[in-house]
């Protein structure tokens, strides 16, 4: 376990409970500081964004309610500060979010499966 000494909150957004699961304990086990809210939607994770305090957005490209980009702009009209990280199942794009999301400032996208050092290491360049 490496401790950052410092709380970072994060918000997970993902429509498969598996994932939020798996990725809350992976990512908790990795740093005891990561302090993390899951959503299984993207409103429930914009209601979240309404309280102060969040450091990051972890979100699924492909949800029901709303797609990733769809959330990236709405959680950025919430707060222009906040760090996101869009995760993809998917090779192909067919709608384009990633490439929308980059035009509008995303810097991060992960494609899963990965390597969950590889997510640590994402979420402590963006919040450090």
């Amino acid at each position: 376990m490496i401790s950052t000494n410092k709380c970072i909150k994060i918000i997970i957004t993902d429509d498969e409970p598996d994932i939020l699961q798996l990725l809350n304990s992976e990512l908790t086990d990795f740093d005891e500081n990561f302090e993390i809210t899951l959503a299984n939607s993207g409103y429930e994770a914009l209601n979240c964004l309404q309280s102060e305090g969040y450091d990051m957005l972890i979100t699924d490209i492909a949800m029901p309610d709303m797609d990733g980009f769809e959330l990236y702009k709405r959680a950025k009209d919430i707060r222009p500060d906040i760090s996101i990280i869009m995760m993809t199942g998917f090779g192909y794009d067919p709608n384009h979010t990633v490439v929308n999301a980059k035009k509008a400032g995303l810097k991060d996208v992960i494609f899963k499966p990965f390597d969950i050092s590889k997510l640590v290491s994402m979420i402590y360049q963006r919040v450090h």
